[in-house]
């Protein structure tokens, strides 16, 4: 008895395995490889047990998992249509290229950036039967290179007072990272986290230009933040010659007031004088 059941469990296991992938395959790549900024193609063909099919099938792209991660893409496309109506496209950056009806769902993401960075998995579903549908269970891993780009550089102040330079670059492979300046064995530390490497020039001692580069085997990018130190010798004699000028223009302004004034007093004296000279005449 228990011989017979140990069979008919296996029978029921190897029918519902045949029932699952019968007729069914994808053919995807496991990697394909794309640049920031441009656009990739993932391709992904498939095959089917039905020897021509004409009724409503639908192709969905999924992300981070099979069967249940983020749907980032779906299209369906109505009896006989050649036409895969877009129904979902995630912040409208994803397109078919392929042609469902020639067991072609591959797709195309534009504007690449490091949010994409993620493993994709295509699927197709047929309407009616339940298990008429089959999905890429390895998917597709998306790898994103980048030429390097300075993302930040700056000078701080820091805790002792000291002053220190700043550079942030991104890409991929990882940059990497060489300050040049008036540098006087400055003491430099690293850090990197996912597609961004720092690179800090401690205790800035020179003033001058610091010139921050980033390099990896797709190019180069330059950055360039200048440092100058407060003197308090020179700023007290900037301070003088300020207060000399304000003190000139605001000697000038009490002369040309007090032009101005006489001038006005100037025909009020000769009124005076005339209406004296009328009374001196009556008298």
């Amino acid at each position: 008895m228990q011989g017979a059941a140990f069979f008919q469990l296996s029978l029921l296991c190897i029918l519902k395995t045949g029932t699952a992938s019968k007729g069914w395959s994808m053919h995807v790549p496991s990697e394909v490889t794309g640049e920031i900024g441009k656009s990739v193609s993932l391709h992904c063909t498939f095959t089917h047990p039905h020897q021509t099919y004409d009724k409503t099938l639908t192709a969905i792209w999924r992300v981070k998992e099979p069967y249940n991660g983020t749907v980032v893409f779906k299209c369906v496309a109505h009896s006989s249509s050649n036409l895969c109506k877009t129904t979902v496209s995630l912040k409208n950056r994803y397109r078919l290229l392929g042609n469902p009806r020639q067991n072609n769902i591959s797709l195309q993401i534009d504007n690449l950036s490091w949010n994409d960075s993620n493993r994709y998995f295509c699927r197709v579903e047929f309407s009616g039967d339940l298990h008429d549908k089959f999905e890429s269970r390895t998917g597709i891993r998306l790898h994103l290179i980048a030429a390097p780009r300075i993302v930040n550089i700056s000078v701080q102040a820091g805790e002792d007072h000291s002053f220190h330079a700043k550079c942030t670059a991104e890409g991929e492979p990882l940059p990497t990272l060489t300050w040049a300046g008036p540098l006087s064995s400055n003491i430099t530390s690293v850090s990197s986290m996912s597609y961004q490497v720092t690179k800090e020039l401690r205790h800035l001692t020179h003033d001058g230009r610091y010139t921050c580069t980033a390099i990896n085997s797709l190019g180069r990018a330059d950055g360039a933040v200048y440092f100058y130190k407060y003197k308090a010798g020179s700023g007290s004699w900037i301070l003088v010659l300020l207060f000399v000028a304000l003190g000139i223009k605001l000697l000038a302004l009490l002369v040309i007031l007090g032009i101005g004034a006489f001038w006005k007093g100037v025909p009020f004296l000769r009124l005076q004088e005339i209406q004296f000279q009328s009374e001196s005449a009556q008298d």
